[in-house]
């Protein structure tokens, strides 16, 4: 019986030998010929190797597949990854930024408009105390000077009171 390691070196070596044969046939005769019969032996060659990678390791094309099928899936959740983060990073930004000036504009119309409202009553209830106050304190001071002044004029003589005394005052000095 033939050892199939010996097999697997023969076929090598014919395959290596066909090659050969393309490259002095694209050398000697027409181009395309040499090309189509390099690409037909090149194309069996990759397929003896297929075949011999399954025969001596079964597990070769899942351990390869599972590797590659790894790597890409580990790229593309990486870049899903970086793309989400730069997505959430830019729409909440965006999404805070409008709420804070959403909120930011209610709470100074909120504050104006309460504000306004607060003084405007308060300047109303000074404004009422002031009027108050100041009404009080005119008429009392008025009513004092009124008073002051009628006991001013009730102290001096009246007119019919002056002449009896200018009289009097007469009557003394020519008898005098």
């Amino acid at each position: 019986m033939l050892n199939p390691a010996r097999v697997d070196a023969i076929i090598d070596l014919a395959y290596g030998a066909l090659i050969i044969l393309s490259v002095g046939l694209i050398a000697v005769l027409d181009t395309a010929v040499g090309l189509a019969f390099g690409i037909g032996v090149f194309s069996s060659y990759v397929l003896h190797v297929v075949w011999k990678m399954a025969r001596f390791d079964p597990d070769w094309m899942t351990k390869a597949v599972e590797q590659t099928v790894g790597e890409t899936v580990e790229k593309q959740v990486e870049d899903v990854q970086t793309q989400v983060e730069e997505t959430v990073e830019q729409t909440v930004g965006e999404t805070v930024e409008e709420q804070v000036e959403d909120v930011q504009t209610q709470v100074e119309e909120t504050v104006e408009q309460t504000v306004g409202e607060t003084v405007e009553e308060q300047v109303e209830d000074v404004q009422t105390q002031v009027e108050e106050t100041v009404e009080q304190t005119v008429g009392e001071t008025v009513e004092e000077q009124v008073e002051a002044v009628n006991e001013r004029i009730n102290r001096r003589p009246r007119e019919d009171e002056l002449e009896e005394i200018i009289e009097e005052s007469v009557e003394d000095e020519s008898e005098t």
